[in-house]
This record gives C-alpha cells, structure tokens and sequence, in this order.
C-alpha cells in the first residue's frame, strides 16, 4: 500500500511540473509573437505663454517648454502674427527677423514694433500713400514723415522709441501713449497690449483674453551691437 500511494504521489508531481512547463513554454512564445503596441492618438493642442527669456552665449532659449533657437523662435512668432493678419509685409520671414533684429539692436520687447504697426496701420494695409510709413510715425498737423522703405521707417522709429522714450522711463504702453499719441482715449494702449498678449501665446483669441498692460522690456534681449543714428532730417518732431 506504501509503495502504491509512493508511486502515485510521484505520478501527480511528474504530472503538475510536465503542465507547468509547458504552460511557461507557450506564455514566452506567445509574449514574443505579440506586435509592438504603437500608440495613434494625437496630443492635445494647448497654447502656451512665452516665459522670461534669458539666453546663454549660443542664443538656445532657457525656460520655454522646447529648447531652440532663440532668434528663430521670435522671428517666428512675428512672423505668423504678419501672417495671421495678411500684412503686406513680404516676405513674411524677412519681417519677422528684422523686427527682432531691431528690438534686439535697441534693447527693448520684440512684440512692440509690430504690435504698434498694428494698432497704426494695420500691418501696413492702411498708411499714406508712398509713405511707407506702417507706424503713425511723424504723422500730424504740421505734415506726415515718408520712408524710402518699410525697413528704414522701423529703424527709425525703433531708435527714437528707445532714445525718447524707454530709456526715460516709459516702459509700458500706457505710458508710451502718453507722449506718441497723447489725445488717446486709451484705445491706443489697449489696442498695443492686445496684440502683444496675442504674440505672447502666439494665438489671436488669448490676445483678447490675457491682455494686460506689458512691460516693453519683458522679452528685451541685450546686444552690444552698434545702434544706428538716423539723420536729423528723417528723425520726426514728438515732444
């Protein structure tokens, strides 16, 4: 009886580890036929604010969601803004880096130049004829400033905007308003932060919504560059 309860006990054991086996054998070899499992869903798109831009000696961004380069990143962004509003300014990428190259050149925000060529013009649609002048510079009672080109019209005011204005204190389009365009309402201001907050985030609808009375030195990016010195003869009368 002792040999017969042996000998099936043994044949149970046999039984349980020739299953176990061949249950581990199939798992891996259904583990290894299985196809890599590749996910289709898109991200959600979300608009997000530029942040406090501090670049190191190469120009790469640091603090934004992505690092790039820090040139392209702006002139990207005003370039879409030119875009976006169908502005005359072409080619659109051409603009974007000469506005930048401007801001950069005279130390001041990136979005200012062409915010204001938006309240002013609208990016250049609606200026006197042959003027090209995209910025209400120069224009009143005693006669309106012409430019040879849009380049020499930004340049312009880009340097008095730094001399007259920023560099005594006046930071904020408010306080920009105050003296370019002083018989405003305040519509000028409003208008200036609008499309500021809108390169901000890149997206015309948080323009409306997350405007707010912008610092013309949030994005400034210093430069040692030489700055250039318009002639007294194109250099307008706005005190």
């Amino acid at each position: 009886m002792k040999k017969f309860f042996l000998a099936y006990a043994w044949i149970l054991l046999s039984t349980g580890i020739i299953l176990t086996s061949i249950a581990v054998m199939n798992f891996l070899v259904i583990k290894d036929q299985q196809p890599l499992s590749i996910s289709t869903e898109t991200p959600a798109e979300t608009t997000q604010p530029l942040r406090q831009i501090n670049s190191n000696v190469t120009g790469n961004v640091q603090g934004t969601t992505t690092d790039y380069q820090l040139q392209d990143a702006r002139a990207s962004i005003v370039s879409n803004f030119l875009e976006r509003h169908n502005s005359p300014l072409k080619p659109y990428d051409f603009y974007g880096e000469l506005l930048v190259e401007l801001a950069d050149e005279n130390e001041f925000d990136f979005r200012l130049l062409p915010a204001m060529a938006m309240q002013e013009s609208n990016l250049c649609k609606s200026i006197p004829d042959d003027s090209f002048n995209c910025l209400g510079f120069g224009i009143h009672s005693r006669g309106t400033l012409g430019f040879d080109t849009y380049e020499d019209n930004f340049r312009t005011a880009a340097d008095t905007l730094k001399r007259k204005y920023i560099d005594i204190g006046l930071t904020t389009p408010e306080e920009i308003m105050t003296k370019y365009t002083p018989l405003s309402d305040g519509s000028w201001a409003n208008a200036v932060n609008q499309f500021m907050a809108e390169m901000k985030y890149d997206d015309r609808s948080k323009g409306k919504t997350h405007k707010t009375n912008a610092s013309v030195l949030e994005f400034a990016e210093s430069s040692d560059s030489a700055k250039p010195t318009p002639t007294p003869s194109s250099e307008p009368n706005l005190d």
